[in-house]
């Protein structure tokens, strides 16, 4: 890996990864963010896409962009604090929001104790969800991304990390919940409560062969009309790695809730090659829903180019299928939906699938 790549490396991760203990009074400021626009065209003109609908047939900035700063004082040469902010569109408005707020204790070399607002660690790159300068999309694959959409909760962690000759490997516990928080669905927007957040992952970082995570969480889930207490459970299986040319990322998700929401199973294989500054890579993803046969499957190509070490242009195009009924990540109104049942179940004509080209452009960066 150049050195080029090396110290670009370097800033991202001290934006985006949990901080390790600071000297007493010391302190460290990061930011990040993305500057980018993406549309959506094909035969999905005048319908919505993505986890809030953002992503439509115009050029739009709401849904990647984003500007974070985050925040670390040593309060002992143990005890440190660690507080993010974020200012990113919510619902097609601009907020800003505290997304980390807890005290972490370094109790052992190898044994760290958080308690506070902390990140929801489901997916494979839930510590830096928000840093795109961290993975080679603009858009994470929305097949896998799109299910869980809390990404914060009030509660504490372990991590425990053990050194190997060849790596090491890490252990995380969390529980906690998370109330009143936004829920997306059916292109309105209700209060969904979180409570009894449980789950650990377990990761092994190789020096020379990657890295492999799995991770498992619960939660009793309450959304009016819908859910009351019952409980969802999601499951992640992720493999990366980067040997500075060849790079890899690939996960598979299952979702499993209570009640009338389908169980759902996805996955993404994304392989790419870095010639010099550029990065082109390919993306194969696929999401099943158990509940009606419905399935999305997408191909994205994207090419990147650095900038600076810190600076990351991005171009992407992704090609998104539905078949057997289902909408995907594709948004229906609830009118939209009724009218489907009705028209499935009085005269057996099946619900419409939906087709679309996603084009996304825009930077990366960090400081």
């Amino acid at each position: 890996m150049t050195m080029y790549r090396m110290v670009g490396l370097a800033a991202c991760l001290a934006a985006a990864l949990p901080a390790f203990a600071l000297d007493q009074s010391d302190y460290r400021f990061n930011g990040f963010g993305t500057a980018a626009v993406t549309r959506l065209g094909g035969e999905a003109d005048g319908r919505s896409y993505g986890m809030q609908g953002q992503t439509n047939d115009s050029w739009r900035g709401d849904e990647l962009s984003k500007l974070g700063g985050q925040f670390q004082y040593g309060i002992t040469d143990s005890l440190d604090i660690t507080a993010q902010v974020i200012a990113q569109a919510e619902h097609d408005s601009w907020e800003a929001n505290l997304e980390w707020l807890y005290a972490s204790l370094q109790a052992t070399d190898r044994l760290v104790l958080r308690g506070g607002r902390l990140r929801n660690p489901v997916y494979m790159y839930s510590e830096t969800l928000d840093v795109g300068f961290t993975y080679p999309w603009l858009r994470l694959p929305d097949e896998v991304y799109h299910q869980v959409q809390i990404s914060n909760y009030e509660g504490l962690d372990a991590i425990y990390t053990l050194p190997l000759s060849y790596g090491s490997v890490s252990l995380q516990a969390n529980a906690g919940k998370a109330l009143n928080r936004d829920y997306f669905l059916y292109d309105t927007v209700a209060d969904m409560d979180y409570r009894k957040i449980a789950g650990a992952n377990l990761s092994l970082a190789t020096n020379a062969f990657g890295t492999v995570r799995l991770s498992y969480s619960e939660a009793d889930l309450t959304l009016d009309g819908l859910l009351d207490g019952q409980k969802g459970k999601f499951t992640s299986l992720g493999y990366q790695f980067d040997n500075g040319t060849w790079l890899t990322a690939n996960e598979a998700t299952r979702l499993v809730m209570e009640g009338p929401v389908a169980s759902k199973n996805a996955f993404y294989l994304m392989g790419g090659r870095r010639f010099g500054n550029f990065l082109p890579h390919l993306t194969y993803a696929q999401l099943d829903e158990e509940k009606g046969g419905g399935r999305q499957v997408s191909w994205t190509y994207g090419l990147n180019y650095s900038l600076l070490p810190n600076v990351t242009l991005k171009g992407e195009y992704k090609r998104v299928d539905t078949s057997s009924e289902g909408e995907g990540v594709f948004v229906k109104t609830g009118a939209e939906y009724y009218r489907e049942q009705v028209l499935k179940g009085s005269f057996g004509i099946p619900a419409p699938t939906y087709d679309g080209d996603i084009v996304s452009v825009g930077i990366d960066f960090v400081f």
